[in-house]
């Protein structure tokens, strides 16, 4: 399983697989799903964007039956090229009972390093099922409330990575409450917004800056439009009314048998 743009600079790609097959073999683990998320992914990078390569592994049975378990996060060191981070199965399993949102970013990823496919979907399937719709709601609100500076809402220049920061989240909350009941949103900003009946006078102003973001600098500068203020503050105050329920406890049996149909006698044997 692998989907690469063309694109993407086929020698750093290179080396993010190997540099992540390095450190599989170093830990002994397994990748069950290596994908990009950030600008890349979510459709807005500009041409000194790094590359975000997150993945999920998983460890033995004996590795798991151990009063000293191993670190639930590996990575490797951030430069201006690449962060590489994943998560241990065990971790992403808790944090799909938590409804955490971001593994059900990272199985919809349209840039797809590797892994196995049946697992994507499993993970799809089980995130889609375990989520709290309106705590995802409030995790999308909360990443746009906390890069939308003052100065953006007041039509001054800020970094054109925080317009998108924001306004990407903001679009899932909109996609979300256009859609009551889901709890994954599609990856990629224009998805979203052909998805989410957005007002008509946002698009336009919306391509101008996916194409500012396309030639500039990574922190480039720029002003969000008025339609764009507009469409921020509306979500989030849309967001701001989305009280929280009481959602049923996780199907911690369900989950843990996701779990355990995952892990291996040993790394390398199906």
């Amino acid at each position: 399983m692998r989907a690469i743009p063309e694109t993407m600079d086929a020698r750093v790609v290179g080396a993010l697989e190997g540099a992540l097959a390095n450190l599989a073999r170093a830990e002994g683990v397994k990748v069950l799903l290596a994908v990009e998320s950030g600008s890349r992914a979510w459709g807005f990078p500009s041409p000194d964007s790094d590359y975000d390569l997150r993945f999920v592994y998983v460890r033995t049975v004996a590795d798991y039956l151990t009063p000293w378990p191993a670190r639930d996060v590996l990575g490797l060191p951030v430069d201006a090229v690449q962060d590489i981070a994943g998560w241990d199965l065990v971790k992403a399993v808790r944090l799909l009972a938590n409804g955490n949102a971001v593994l059900g970013e990272w199985a919809r990823s349209p840039i797809v390093y590797g892994g196995d496919l049946a697992f994507r979907t499993a993970l799809t399937e089980l995130a889609a099922d375990v989520a709290d719709p309106a705590a995802i709601v409030r995790h999308y609100a909360h990443v746009a409330m906390k890069n939308w500076p003052a100065d953006a809402a007041a039509g001054l220049p800020v970094p054109l990575k925080k317009l998108f920061y924001a306004l990407r989240p903001a679009a899932a909350v909109r996609w979300l409450l256009v859609h009551p009941g889901s709890s994954i949103p599609p990856m990629t900003l224009r998805e979203l917004l052909a998805e989410c009946d957005p007002p008509a006078a946002l698009l336009q102003p919306v391509e101008d800056l996916l194409a500012a973001k396309a030639v500039g600098r990574e922190m480039g500068e720029g002003i969000a439009p008025l339609p764009v203020r507009e469409f921020v503050s509306a979500q989030l105050a849309a967001a701001a009314t989305c009280h929280e329920r009481r959602p049923a406890p996780p199907d911690y049996t369900r989950l843990s048998d996701f779990f355990r149909s995952w892990v291996p006698e040993t790394i390398g044997k199906d």
